[in-house]
């Protein structure tokens, strides 16, 4: 479960729907999400204690409003206390007086907060504007529950604590926070269970200036979708409800109406804009913002507007959803920033030159499509003048007010509809990649600390309270992992109740070559990989974990199906995790380690691994693997098929190291990393995109592509479950064991129900066949790839003997053909070739078509629709998937040819 605490103490505001933003991950991730909206945190909202009343209309459904439990039963706890410690202590810098009340408040609202979190069951906190002190009281609380909630629940990073106006950002002038270095701000605490987070790189550089020590600290952007805003049958109307003419030009101020954001600027530019020989349409200036949190201020706007005689053309529009993509428009009804920017010509943020630290309007303008003006406030170029954005741009040191120079400047944005077009073309095209980084940086993130997916967690609240109702799976609560662990054994699995316990107890017996426990010797950990199972496989797996507590069992699940998903899932989340510790020696090499569900290890297995992958430094350590014979007992014939291909595969083994195997192999952590991990590639099957199986040897291609070693173990023995033989004996027979039609897939032949004959041996002709495709499959994959990938490997003395030299030149000689052939692609993955034309031909089909119209004549026409899988991916993953359709990773004839993909 998340719990979010918003220090701003408004119902919506940027941090609140900065909030939604990356909750909105985590709840697609099955986390259930309360929101606490700070209302007791901050004193100046008239809020402190009020009761929650029509607020939950204005957040999406999936987001719960909590609170704190019993805060105002905490004696001396209340506004007045909150104002004075900021006037006093943090203004003035005298905690004399109420530093000691401060400490006894700050314990006591912890132990509250523990209290909820623990009946809550929360496992991730996202904190926001935690740093800024408004209220160090609560700040000091909130870190003591953090470390207490942290270390006895066995926590490890699970709080994200993103700052948003810190004091060098936030009315730095008025001393509102006293000076640097903040002696009376709560400085962040560099914890093993918070990872801080900034809005842009001058706020980081800023930060570690305060405090240097503070190691996870990071920069995430606000992030806004680049989906354009449109006039639709909701706002259509938005006009006439605010008396704005049809064919008037439109200047939009979506702000506070406070002070500080200097609405002032934007009626004196509308006055000078009406006036403007240039100009000849009719202007109206909305300005949004509650008329009720400074009444001072918008007295003195309108007062400032019948002098200069735009009065008529200003509309106080009031308080609007700040956008519909991200919280709703309350209750379903009223307008949101979105629906004013459909009917909007210009944004305006002419905002005071020190307050803003991100600047959220420019972004959503960006984003909706709908050019923009600004200040040069302190911060605008590091968050958006940097990057190329085009815009009016008025200089804070030529004067308070709008220049000439500037008003020219926005009459002819204003006044040249090309002009506008072309500016808004420019913005979102920078926009789409700038402004949606944020999502992926929360999502690496979120990575780094709980894992790519949710997995089980601590048990859920109570049905009756806050969260009744149905929930979604629950999450995981991240461990820290221990320094001297060398090892983690990934182990995906899908419906292996029946089978896990005994693979888990043979992991667990992993033994040295003295047979003394390898988990003291060598320390390494599991990490089981749910995926979708419907069986009792978590049950199983936590139940291991609990009843071995001397073997760290980690238990992730990965939504997407498919074993290469588990896998991959499965590393990422141990490379996060073993980067994240900070006590490791960076000098020892650590290894992840790939394990079957449905086969047992030897009880040297990872030991035998181990010493040799740190004996030859290789980047992947490959184990051999075996059937027991005598499961093949009265199966002569099939089993001399097997049989042969195992001895060719121990002479190709020992003289390339041979290609990792899912079954079982081991890969150092900077090898992962240097090719970018497991790469899932997809393809076609009924007209869906399914993931395709061979990740473990497309890795192993990388990896020896990159130049690293593999190196074979051939005493790490992995025992194969022959099921998959014994139930698809027919299509092993016929090479469909792993699908035909050019896709790999794996088969779920767990079915109790199916019969198994074990007595049935083959014909002659059928023995035939199975051994031509094991063969076929077996030799263009083990003995010409590794010298296709490495044709230094063919000066070898050992290779070339195998070969014989006469052999073994005219191969080089070949290869190097071939390679220069395709020099233009990437020769790595397996049949690469026909991809870059498919690819190209999608991306360009359009431009290619027009101009073969204009050149061969109008009957030419339009490109034929597209497959129906790539009709149906989204807009901004059409490139990625056209790559996974292209590439087809082997065509269909050779792939039914060769065998598919593996038979024994």
């Amino acid at each position: 479960m998340l719990w979010g605490i918003s220090f701003d103490a408004t119902p919506i505001s940027g941090v609140v729907v900065e909030f939604v933003k990356t909750a909105r991950i985590l709840s697609e991730r099955g986390y259930r999400v309360h929101l606490d909206l700070g209302y007791d945190v901050k004193a100046d909202k008239n809020a402190f204690f009020r009761p929650y009343r029509d607020e939950a209309a204005l957040l999406p459904d999936w987001v719960r409003l909590a609170r704190i439990d019993g805060l105002d039963a905490v004696a001396g706890y209340d506004a007045d206390f909150v104002t004075a410690v900021l006037r006093e202590v943090v203004q003035a810098g005298d905690d004399e007086r109420l530093g000691p009340r401060i400490d006894a408040v700050a314990e006591q609202i912890s132990r509250r907060i523990v209290d909820t979190w623990r009946r809550f069951g929360v496992s991730f906190v996202l904190v926001e504007n935690g740093t800024l002190p408004e209220n160090i009281t609560y700040t000091r609380a909130l870190y003591l529950a953090i470390e207490r909630y942290g270390r006895e629940e066995g926590l490890g990073r699970f709080v994200l604590w993103r700052d948003h106006d810190l004091m060098w950002q936030s009315e730095p002038g008025a001393g509102k926070y006293g000076t640097f270095p903040y002696p009376q701000a709560v400085a962040p605490a560099d914890s093993p269970h918070i990872q801080y987070l900034v809005q842009h790189a001058e706020a980081r550089r800023r930060m570690l200036h305060w405090q240097p020590d503070l190691r996870h600290l990071a920069v995430l952007p606000n992030t806004f979708s680049a989906s354009p805003a449109v006039v639709d049958e909701h706002n259509a109307a938005f006009r006439r409800d605010h008396g704005i003419p049809a064919q008037a030009l439109l200047i939009a101020r979506p702000t506070r109406l406070i002070p500080q954001k200097r609405i002032d600027r934007d009626i004196h530019l509308l006055a000078a804009l009406l006036a403007h020989p240039r100009l000849a349409d009719d202007i109206y200036l909305f300005v949004t913002g509650d008329r009720a949190e400074s009444p001072a201020e918008y007295t003195r706007l309108a007062a400032f507007a019948r002098r200069l005689g735009v009065a008529d053309r200003v509309v106080f529009g009031g308080w609007l959803a700040p956008h519909a993509g991200e919280v709703g428009r309350p209750a379903g009804r009223g307008y949101s920033v979105q629906d004013l920017f459909a009917h909007a010509d210009l944004v305006s943020f002419l905002t005071s030159g020190d307050y803003e630290s991100y600047g959220n309007p420019i972004g959503e303008a960006i984003a909706a499509g709908v050019p923009y003006i600004t200040t040069g406030y302190d911060l605008y170029d590091e968050v958006y003048g940097s990057a190329g954005f085009q815009a009016p741009v008025m200089d804070l040191a030529a004067g308070d007010l709008p220049t000439p120079d500037f008003v020219d400047a926005v009459a002819d944005l204003l006044g040249d509809a090309e002009t506008r077009r072309r500016t808004v073309a420019v913005n979102h095209r920078l926009g789409a990649r700038r402004l949606a980084l944020g999502r992926r940086l929360v999502g690496d993130l979120l990575d780094g600390m709980v894992g790519p997916a949710t997995a089980p967690g601590p048990t859920p609240g109570p049905t009756s309270g806050p969260t009744s109702g149905p929930t979604p799976r629950p999450t995981l609560r991240p461990t820290p992992m221990d320094a001297g662990i060398r090892m983690t054994v990934v182990l995906p699995v899908y419906n292996e109740a029946a089978n896990l316990p005994a693979v888990l107890a043979s992991l667990y017996g992993q033994r040295g070559d003295d047979g003394s426990p390898l988990r003291v010797r060598v320390p390494y950990e599991v990490v089981v990989v749910d995926n979708n199972s419907t069986d009792a496989t978590v049950d199983v797996a936590r139940r291991f974990a609990a009843a071995h507590p001397d073997l760290p069992v980690q238990v992730i699940h990965e939504g997407e199906q498919g074993v290469a998903c588990a896998r991959r899932a499965g590393m990422q989340f141990a490379v996060a995790r073993s980067r994240a510790r900070t006590d490791a020696e960076p000098a020892r090499r650590f290894y992840l380690v790939s394990a079957d569900a449905d086969c047992r290890v030897d009880p040297t297995w990872l030991w035998e691994l181990f010493v040799a992958m740190e004996a030859g430094k290789a980047a992947i350590g490959v184990c051999d693997y075996y059937y027991r014979a005598e499961h093949f007992a009265g199966r002569p014939r099939l089993w001399a098929a097997i049989d042969r291909t195992l001895r060719c595969r121990a002479v190709t083994f020992r003289l390339f190291g041979g290609f990792p195997d899912g079954k079982g192999f081991a890969v150092e952590r900077g090898a992962y990393e240097k090719v970018g991990g497991i790469e899932i590639f997809y393809q076609v099957q009924d007209g869906r995109f399914v993931p395709h199986l061979s990740d473990d040897w497309d890795f192993g291609i990388s990896v020896r592509g990159s130049g690293e070693e593999i190196v074979y173990a051939p005493r790490s023995r992995v025992e194969i479950n022959p099921r998959r033989v014994d139930h698809a004996l027919d299509e092993v027979i016929a090479g469909r064991a792993y699908g035909q039609g050019g896709t790999i897939v794996m088969r779920d032949i767990r079915d109790p129900d199916l019969a198994v004959d074990r007595a049935r041996d083959l014909t002659a002709a059928q023995a035939r066949q199975a051994w031509e495709f094991s063969v076929k499959d077996f030799t263009p994959k083990n003995t010409i790839l590794p010298v296709l990938l490495t044709p230094s490997l063919l000066d070898d003395d050992a290779v070339a003997d195998f070969f014989t030299p006469s052999l073994a030149r005219r191969l080089g000689r070949r290869i190097a053909e071939i390679i220069d052939e395709m020099r233009v692609v990437d020769l790595t993955p397996i049949h690469a070739y026909k991809t870059p034309s498919y690819r190209l031909y999608f991306e360009f089909a359009d431009e290619i078509f027009a101009r073969l119209r204009a050149t061969a004549g109008s009957d030419i026409g339009l490109p034929p629709p597209l497959p129906t899988c790539l009709r149906e991916v989204p807009a901004g993953r059409f490139r990625e998937f056209v790559r996974y359709y292209c590439e087809d990773r082997e065509s269909g004839a050779a792939h039914d040819y060769f065998g598919n993909g593996g038979v024994f």
